[in-house]
């Protein structure tokens, strides 16, 4: 028989993931495992007041794990945030980090063990800059617990990070930093609201969508993406209309996850406006790319028919063309409720001739199947700001 999302089940790639309903539950056997005996807990504000962290606080105190919580976290993490979860964890002693929640929270966790014993400064871990010559030694130990299905943040060190000086995103990462251990725990999504399931749903339904259309050949990279878009396009929608539905919420969770593995390879123009309208106007990182997604996809699809149609029989659409998937995504983001321009969160137009010079800087414009002037990307963003479906 064909084991299911229900089913509990242990994965060693990339890093060692625990995934299950409940399977929160062993945090403490997983801390002893890996000779964490004082870990702190950082997680957004947003979470703070949700069930799963004194949950969780109370799973490590029983199993006489002192423990403390930071919950500084914006949803678009910003540098200072970074360094007063440093001073936290340097203060209380703390031996690792335990990132719980959406991906800001998970991004805040990364980017603390990043600095906090490091001597470097945040920024030098850029993702574009040479890599600073630090051991894993000088990294507390992480685990990640991801409380959403979307950003995919779980399994890797890179965390998007706000530099306020400069008003903009960027990616920190080191190669050294991994997390011990993921704990995938469906149940914990269970409470996530319809409109943040369809957020945060896209999300990952978009990185694995821009992911697959990088240029680079990378195998790997592909079949994990495509394996997701099948996972999420056939238990969104479900998850969305019945948030109650576990085994929709596990096939989530997990396609999530393998999108965010996937985006090694690199993401596109959906992310490197996102990043900067995020970083801007602090709005919600999947919803932001939501809206984007069709005027990015009706610009670089028209060149890709043949992964066009791979994507949509992943998807379970039959073999389409390039304007009847995008037709397709329109469709979905209608009955998912989610807003057609950039306008309706706030977004000005006279920003975007401002937001579409910072997105060329940003590392996934890079990857991009198709190249942009800065005339171009401000094109884009003017018609995901006025409606971009």
């Amino acid at each position: 028989m064909a084991l299911s999302a229900l089913d509990n089940q242990d994965f060693g790639f990339p890093v060692p993931i625990a995934y299950g309903p409940g399977r929160l539950a062993g945090i403490a056997d997983l801390c002893a495992a890996h000779a964490i005996t004082r870990p702190l807990i950082v997680t957004d504000r947003g979470s703070r007041d949700l069930p799963f962290i004194d949950r969780l606080a109370d799973l490590l105190s029983k199993a006489g794990l002192p423990n403390a919580v930071f919950s500084d976290i914006s949803p678009n993490p910003r540098d200072d945030e970074i360094a007063a979860g440093c001073a936290a964890l340097r203060d209380g002693d703390h031996d690792a980090v335990i990132g719980i929640g959406g991906g800001s929270a998970m991004d805040g966790g990364k980017a603390i063990c990043l600095t906090a014993h490091s001597g470097v400064d945040l920024f030098a871990f850029n993702y574009d800059e040479p890599v600073p010559d630090v051991s894993k030694a000088q990294f507390p130990k992480l685990i990640t617990i991801p409380t959403t299905a979307g950003t995919g943040a779980e399994t890797e060190s890179t965390a998007m990070v706000t530099d306020t000086s400069k008003g903009m995103k960027f990616c920190v990462w080191h190669p050294e930093l991994k997390p011990s251990v993921t704990v995938l725990d469906p149940e914990l999504t269970l409470g996530l609201p319809p409109h943040l399931t369809a957020w945060t749903g896209v999300d990952a339904l978009t990185h694995g969508i821009e992911a697959y259309l990088v240029p680079d050949f990378n195998p790997l990279c592909d079949g994990l993406a495509l394996e997701a878009l099948a996972l999420i396009s056939g238990s969104l929608e479900q998850a969305f209309r019945t948030p109650s539905d576990l085994e929709a919420r596990g096939r989530m969770l997990i396609g999530s996850c393998l999108a965010g593995v996937s985006f090694l390879k690199g993401l596109g123009h959906v992310h490197a406006i996102s990043h900067m309208v995020g970083a801007e106007y602090d709005t919600q990182h999947g919803l932001t790319n939501a809206i984007v997604l069709p005027v990015v996809l009706r610009y670089n699809l028209p060149d890709l028919p043949d992964k066009t149609r791979v994507m949509a029989e992943a998807m379970g659409m039959g073999a389409l063309a390039p304007d009847a998937f995008c037709a397709q995504i329109d469709g979905l983001l209608d009955r998912l409720d989610i807003p057609k321009g950039l306008a309706e969160i706030g977004v000005e137009m006279d920003s975007a001739e401002r937001l579409a010079g910072k997105a060329l800087l940003d590392a996934a414009a890079g990857t991009n199947p198709r190249g942009s002037s800065i005339a171009e990307m401000q094109e884009l963003i003017e018609a995901a700001i006025t409606g971009a479906r």
